[in-house]
């Protein structure tokens, strides 16, 4: 039991005032020996509403010891200038964003408008294949035809055009894709 008020009366005796920030949390330090080993302790004391979201990322980082010294005032208000740009910088984006889209919303209804089409017109990619008749299958096209002809009367071709789809070999210049075998 002495021990632990010791603690606490040590807690309130023993700590230093680190800084405050802009909504005027304080943060403490304290050195402490645990396991023979000096420690130093930090902490936060809010103003008002425990708001851990109120904190300031370089207050965090010292909090977690990512930091060995507070920020300083004249730090915090540099960083908080900083802040203000990125701020003003992002509303201006925005508004930039959104003009953009009125523009691009505005042609869209004007092409639309015209009598011309904004996505593919599938009806006419449909009509480009010829609908078979009843018990009869479709057509080829002579092109169609004269392509499979050549590839029945030309086997030395056909051999070449196997050997480029399989397994790739060769390495370098000499590569040649679907051609390769791995060592054996």
């Amino acid at each position: 039991m002495r021990r632990v008020l010791g603690k606490i009366a040590g807690l309130f005796s023993n700590r230093s005032m680190a800084g405050v920030d802009k909504v005027g949390n304080k943060y403490f330090t304290r050195h402490e020996e645990i396991d023979g080993i000096m420690k130093e302790k930090r902490w936060v004391v809010f103003k008002g509403e425990q708001d851990p979201t109120s904190i300031p990322v370089e207050w965090i980082c010292w909090l977690n010891g990512q930091r060995k010294r507070a920020p300083t005032p004249e730090e915090q208000m540099e960083l908080e200038a900083r802040r203000e740009q990125v701020r003003e910088n992002v509303a201006l984006l925005k508004k930039e964003e959104e003009e953009r889209k009125a523009k691009e919303g505005s042609r869209v209804r004007r092409v639309s408008s015209t009598g011309e089409h904004s996505g593919p017109d599938l009806k006419s990619f449909i009509r480009q294949f010829p609908v078979p008749s009843e018990g009869n299958e479709v057509e080829e096209s002579s092109g169609a035809k004269d392509d499979l002809r050549n590839f029945q009367d030309n086997p030395v071709k056909n051999a070449e055009v196997e050997l480029e789809s399989s397994e790739p070999t060769g390495s370098g210049a000499s590569f040649k894709p679907g051609t390769w075998q791995p060592p054996t």
